[in-house]
């Protein structure tokens, strides 16, 4: 096995000089890369600032959501770049445009955190958006490989849970969200809550909006719902439901909700 850097690493000594150098010659453009199952696809719609090369452009936004950064650093020699870097292998203009173009970015698996959407978007739809090559950038279209969807467990109970415990099989559930969703009190949150479930309902939740405020706190409205709940059982003799909102300004506040 050879000791030179360059022969180690397949990448040339100019990748490493000081200074910026063109993305597409670091590496991120390589219009003979041959797409791999496991790969994550992203299609973008690029339109380069004037006097930016379409390819530059594509292989800029390629470097920006993976591993490049404003100049070249030595220390890439420490990872195994070559396979770390995206790659945008493809560039097509957009029909009936002038500055436009669809660049085809490809992802090694490796570059995001299994079952975590926060990683994977704050890497492709993250600060790429704002990088000064591109005047504009949209994100078209995705491919997620199945290898990086089994990652993803899901909700902790899918919809035949809910049906067992709502005891409804056979149709479609039927719920609804309190409206007004902001400015009720406890009392008249509840009377809402019992009258849609007696009305009908299989249950009802909470709107994003209404977590703790001043006109109706968190235990007050919990206390009133499931009063309306347990009434509405009561009286038509069929298993309701309310989904609240536990969202709270910190973690020990949601658990304890």
């Amino acid at each position: 096995m050879s000791n030179s850097v360059e022969e180690r690493t397949r990448i040339k000594n100019e990748r490493y000089e000081s200074g910026v150098i063109p993305y597409a010659k670091m590496g991120y453009w390589d219009p003979n890369y041959v797409v791999k199952d496991t790969d994550v696809l992203a299609l973008f719609r690029v339109s380069p600032q004037p006097g930016v090369d379409p390819v530059e452009a594509s292989a800029a936004v390629a470097g920006e959501s993976s591993t490049a950064t404003w100049t070249v650093v030595w220390t890439d020699l420490l990872t195994a770049c070559d396979l770390y870097r995206a790659k945008a292998y493809k560039v097509d203009a957009v029909p009936n445009t002038s500055d436009q173009y669809f660049a085809y970015i490809a992802y090694d698996i490796d570059l995001f955190e299994e079952g975590s959407i926060a990683n994977l978007t704050a890497s492709i739809i993250g600060n790429v958006f704002g990088f000064k090559a591109v005047k504009a950038l949209r994100l078209e279209d995705m491919r997620l490989p199945v290898a990086y969807l089994k990652t993803f467990q899901g909700p902790a109970t899918g919809l035949v849970v809910e049906r067992e415990r709502m005891d409804k099989f056979g149709r479609p559930f039927l719920g609804a969200t309190v409206k007004p969703k902001l400015g009720l009190s406890g009392k008249n949150y509840g009377r809402v809550v019992y009258e849609g479930l007696k009305g009908g309902l299989d249950f009802l939740k909470d709107d994003e909006n209404i977590n703790s405020q001043p006109f109706m706190r968190w235990k007050e409205r919990f206390l009133y719902s499931m009063e309306a709940v347990n009434r509405s059982i009561a009286g038509t003799g069929e298993v309701k439901g309310h989904y609240l909102n536990i969202t709270a300004a910190t973690m020990e506040d949601m658990y304890e909700r």
